[in-house]
């Protein structure tokens, strides 16, 4: 972007102004990304009419990447607990968006938040999933079915429990 100045003393005080930004920049890859503003910036191929337009460059540039790694750091750290399959599915896709992972990186992240027992049964499955999708289908219907299966264990059991309580009465004969 070519900026026509008025003056060049107005430039001269933009520029003291980014320089003065860039002095609290030390280490890693924002000093890096500094020295080349920098160069750029004495080679006059770079110029910013105002120090809030310099700092919505240094905003772009890092927040983006920033954004992504939070949200990684969140899928790893996202695990089922008790929530259905489809809960924890959404709050996955959720994390995933703005992510930057892929597939195979992604599938490990689910695989890791998911509950053991349907994970397990997942893993050992002849036909195991292949897409991120598939992970999501299936192991939502498996959630489904094993917690459908409890719900009938426990419905099962309570209609055992008043004969299971009384005891056959074994019938003694008392002798004298």
């Amino acid at each position: 972007m070519q900026v026509i100045w008025e003056s060049k003393n107005e430039r001269d005080i933009v520029e003291k102004q980014i320089q003065w930004v860039l002095s609290y920049v030390q280490e890693g890859s924002a000093n890096v990304w500094k020295k080349n503003v920098l160069e750029k910036l004495e080679a006059e191929e770079l110029e910013f009419e105002t120090v809030g337009e310099f700092l919505a460059e240094i905003k772009k540039e890092f927040e983006e990447g920033k954004e992504e790694s939070v949200k990684v750091a969140e899928l790893r750290k996202m695990e089922q607990g008790r929530k259905t399959m489809e809960e924890f599915v959404q709050e996955f896709k959720r994390a995933a968006r703005g992510s930057g992972c892929e597939e195979r990186p992604l599938v490990e992240k689910f695989k890791r938040g998911m509950n053991g027992i349907i994970r397990r049964k997942l893993m050992e499955a002849e036909n195991q999933p292949s897409s991120i999708e598939q992970w999501y289908r299936r192991a939502t219907a498996l959630n489904r079915n094993w917690r459908e299966s409890r719900r009938e264990e426990e419905r099962l059991k309570k209609r055992k429990e008043p004969g299971e309580r009384a005891p056959k009465q074994e019938q003694r004969q008392i002798l004298p």
